[in-house]
């Protein structure tokens, strides 16, 4: 399920589903049951942002790959440990300043 927020949008799906998604156990410490997602324009961008966020210091916990959903994505942890997706995808369209716009 997916909510236009003004320029974000918020989902929510069943936490052992997120969790293996991300590649992540869904219990015990490491994952708050959350993740942050930055949408990016261009398939090729997702390996591009995981390899930046890792030589900054980021765990890459599941690389770049194709999605079951059409999309290519991957997570990583940044150094507090917070979970984050990178992902394209082709059903949504990105605003000039990069606002996510539902279909």
């Amino acid at each position: 399920m997916f909510f236009q927020v003004g320029a974000l949008a918020i989902s929510l799906f069943p936490r052992r589903q997120l969790a293996e998604h991300a590649g992540v156990p869904a219990d015990g410490p490491g994952f708050g049951g959350i993740k942050l997602a930055h949408n990016v324009r261009e398939p090729a961008d997702v390996e591009r942002l995981l390899a930046t966020t890792e030589a900054a210091g980021g765990r890459i916990t599941k690389p770049a790959q194709d999605a079951f959903w059409g999309g290519r994505t991957g997570y990583f942890a940044d150094p507090d440990g917070h979970l984050w997706e990178v992902a394209w995808n082709p059903h949504f369209t990105l605003g000039e300043h990069g606002a996510l716009i539902l279909p």
